[in-house]
């Protein structure tokens, strides 16, 4: 059973203060305070939009990561090269600045804690799960979501330490993790955690996304209950 979108909420533009924010080498991490917000499902996204005086405005797309009771928005953005926005937030950004944000959006992606789910996010598209996961641990409902996250390392990898803590399975690609060889994951180490899942989440670039979908057909899950969220233009 594919199931059907829920009736997710949608917010219009309004104005986010950012209140908090890390940085790594290519990963800064903001906590936002939005004006008139509307609360969240997990899986939802926002835009986030920069005007410069001359009115010039760019404008990027970022999974929320925090769980909808959290008095803060959250989102984690890899600093891409040449990225336009995602430079000037990993660079520029301070605390107090005002941010023109849009969302929540989206209803497909979203997951309630209603059904036993698998997910497989690679590098930034771990950050969905990380809000489901979050809304999982609040409600009481961690039994019902199983994550599989890949990165490159350990320190690439968002909420490498958060993920590991709540049960994931964590494939790094360039090191070693806790004995496990660096590789893609196998199909024995996915089988697992598909297993008793209703519905399954994939979240990436989109040859990551291909690559993932490709995996979690090999392993029996159905074509029509997944549901996948990719973004970029190539692995």
């Amino acid at each position: 059973m594919t199931g059907t979108p829920v009736q997710a909420p949608t917010g219009a533009w309004t104005t986010g203060t950012l209140v908090e924010i890390d940085r790594t080498d290519r990963l800064v991490r903001l906590r936002l305070d939005v004006a008139d917000r509307v609360d969240h499902l997990p899986g939802q996204h926002y835009v986030l939009r920069l005007r410069a005086d001359d009115d010039y405005t760019a404008s990027r797309s970022y999974s929320v990561a925090s769980d909808p009771a959290d008095s803060l928005l959250e989102l984690m953005v890899e600093c891409l090269p040449g990225g336009e926005v995602s430079g000037f937030l990993h660079d520029e950004a301070r605390e107090g600045d005002v941010f023109e944000v849009r969302g929540p959006i989206g209803g497909w992606f979203t997951w309630t804690g209603d059904v036993p789910i698998v997910c497989v996010g690679g590098g930034t598209g771990v950050v969905p799960f990380v809000a489901m996961l979050r809304h999982a641990r609040r409600i009481g409902a961690e039994r019902l979501i199983r994550v599989c996250a890949v990165g490159r390392t350990r320190a690439e990898l968002p909420y490498a330490d958060e993920l590991l803590a709540a049960g994931a399975f964590v494939a790094l690609t360039r090191e070693n993790l806790d004995g496990r060889v660096s590789a893609p994951p196998y199909l024995d180490e996915l089988e697992p955690l598909v297993a008793g899942a209703e519905r399954a989440y994939v979240c990436g670039s989109v040859g990551f996304a291909s690559y993932a979908t490709r995996l979690l057909g090999e392993v029996g899950v159905r074509a029509d209950s997944i549901r996948v969220e990719q973004f970029g233009a190539t692995a």
